[in-house]
Order: structure tokens, then C-alpha cells, then sequence
């Protein structure tokens, strides 16, 4: 479930980076990256788990898909907050810049 959500998450990223973010100014790159690193993260640990557990890993108890799927959107919205940041500290189009100029 984790990597599911990561790799939807990855997509949907990249394809926002590619088609509204042109001039690299919403900075979809760093978020796009992050989510595609989570779902190598996520996709080596499946393959070590399915090594680990053979046939039982494509048979998981309906607990365990709830607690992967809150971890899933757990890594999605920390990747959020992230790229969040580092989009606030850049400060591409000085939004926050002239806010605080006003002022």
C-alpha cells in the first residue's frame, strides 16, 4: 500500500512538474524527486519483504494494508511539507518577500 500510494503520488508530481511548471518556479522537481525516491525506497523493501515472506506477502492481513495505507499518506504529506519548505526558503516568485516588504 505504501508504495502504491508513493508511486500515484511520484506520477501525479511528475506530471504537474511537466506540463505547469515549465519555468521551474513552483520548483515540482524537488517534490517529484522526493516522491520517485519513496517509491525506491518502497519498492526495495517489498522486494526484500517478498524474499523474507515468499507467497504470504501478496496476501496481507486487512490491519496490516490499513496500517501501510496510513504510512503511505503519512510519507505523502511529510513529502508535502518538505517540498513546502524548501519552496517557502527559495522563495522563486518573492511572494514572501513583498509580503514582508509591505509591511
Amino acid at each position: 500500500m505504501t508504495l502504491l500510494i508513493t508511486v500515484f503520488s511520484a506520477v501525479i508530481s511528475t506530471v504537474l512538474w511537466y506540463f505547469k511548471d515549465r519555468d521551474g518556479k513552483k520548483m515540482l522537481r524537488v517534490l517529484s524527486l522526493m516522491f520517485w525516491g519513496a517509491s525506491l525506497m518502497w519498492l526495495i523493501d517489498a522486494v526484500f519483504e517478498y524474499i523474507e515472506l515468499g507467497a504470504e506477502f501478496f496476501a496481507p492481513a486487512p490491519l496490516d494494508m490499513l496500517n501501510d495505507a496510513f504510512l503511505g499518506f503519512s510519507v505523502t504529506a511529510l513529502g508535502l511539507v518538505i517540498w513546502l519548505i524548501v519552496l517557502f526558503v527559495k522563495d522563486p516568485e518573492n511572494v514572501i518577500k513583498n509580503a514582508l516588504s509591505k509591511k
